[in-house]
């Protein structure tokens, strides 16, 4: 048996008004917003007495989705340290490709995204960087040459 596709990486955050505006911007549509009210879902991620909101972001003519939660109840936990290296045990970033680097920069920049380090080009195939958005969210940018 093999994996038939991912769906979606799940993101928890405490301002999901800013994390849903900055992805938007990037480019993702967003399909819904509001309280989650399915009791399997505490059974799902082992927690009890679950409070949350969540937004669904899709990628424009692809599979792949972002979903967002913002925990009322229990309140979330910040990882340590909040600012944490590419080294750091766990998912550092997910990787989006775009048409054009620079005005993605721009544009996420007006939602206080700061590069990483720096762009790169990788032969004559990308640019890339990384991008550091709200509440520490890292996001790769690769714009395809040629």
């Amino acid at each position: 048996m093999t994996v038939k596709r991912m769906d979606n990486v799940l993101i928890v955050v405490e301002d999901l008004d800013a994390v849903i505006a900055f992805f938007v911007e990037l480019g993702l549509e967003l399909e819904g917003k509001g309280p989650l009210d399915w009791s399997g879902a505490e059974r799902v991620v082992g927690l009890r007495d679950v409070r949350q909101d969540v937004a669904m972001l899709r990628v424009p003519d692809g599979p792949g989705r972002v979903e967002l939660a913002k925990f009322h109840q229990p309140k979330a936990r910040a990882p340590e340290p909040w600012n944490a290296p590419a080294n750091t045990l766990g998912i550092r970033r997910m990787m989006f490709a775009v048409d054009d680097l620079e005005d993605t920069l721009a544009r996420l920049r007006a939602h206080g995204a700061e590069l990483v380090d720096e762009v790169v080009r990788y032969e004559d195939i990308y640019l890339l960087c990384y991008v550091r958005g709200p509440e520490n969210i890292v996001v790769g940018l690769a714009q395809e040459l040629g």
